[in-house]
């Protein structure tokens, strides 16, 4: 199933990337306007705005229910730049002129918290929490990492590009992070 949903994810990417070429991309970063964004630009800023907003209220429960200093680290790392990207991956929103309903939230997909394990995750604390945090981190941050990479490959929009790159490493270090606290819960 999440093999399934990652092809599907890619494919429906790849496939708004075709609508523009690389050579439709601006010259300039700065002077973006919303027809300078590539069908793959559009679904990609979506996707990680639902997928991080959806995240925040998981790591927000991790400072009353974590019993490991390894996994309150991890979402705080986490937490920090979550956050950061969100505010950019909002300015990119609004430049793209994207509509203020998200047709991604709430979306089941390999990555995406869902209010059912927010709500799981509340009624535990200590090591069963953590599991439950560690395990929910790493599939965002492997799909946060595997749609980073699609938009660098097929996207068209330069800052939108820039900041998946900047994702990629962000998830990358993040990952260091989440196998001490993995290994802390072993």
């Amino acid at each position: 199933m999440k093999a399934m949903a990652r092809v599907l994810l890619a494919g429906a990417l790849l496939l708004a990337g075709c609508a523009n070429s690389a050579a439709d991309a601006p010259t300039s970063p700065a002077a973006t306007t919303a027809s300078q964004f590539g069908g793959t630009d559009l679904a990609w800023i979506e996707i990680n705005i639902a997928m991080d907003e959806e995240m925040l209220p998981l790591l927000e429960l991790v400072p009353s229910r974590s019993g490991s200093a390894d996994v309150q680290a991890l979402a705080l790392q986490v937490q920090a730049f979550t956050t950061a990207e969100l505010s950019s991956l909002r300015e990119l929103h609004t430049q793209a002129g994207l509509p203020a309903e998200n047709p991604h939230e709430g979306m089941p997909m390999p990555g995406m918290v869902t209010p059912e394990q927010v709500t799981e995750a509340s009624a535990l604390t200590g090591k069963a929490f953590d599991t439950l945090v560690v395990e929910a981190i790493e599939a965002h941050l492997d799909q946060g990492q595997d749609l980073a990479g699609s938009e660098d490959k097929s996207g068209v929009e330069p800052q939108t590009r820039a900041l998946a790159l900047q994702i990629i490493r962000t998830r990358t270090l993040a990952m260091s992070t989440l196998k001490a606290a993995s290994k802390s819960l072993s």
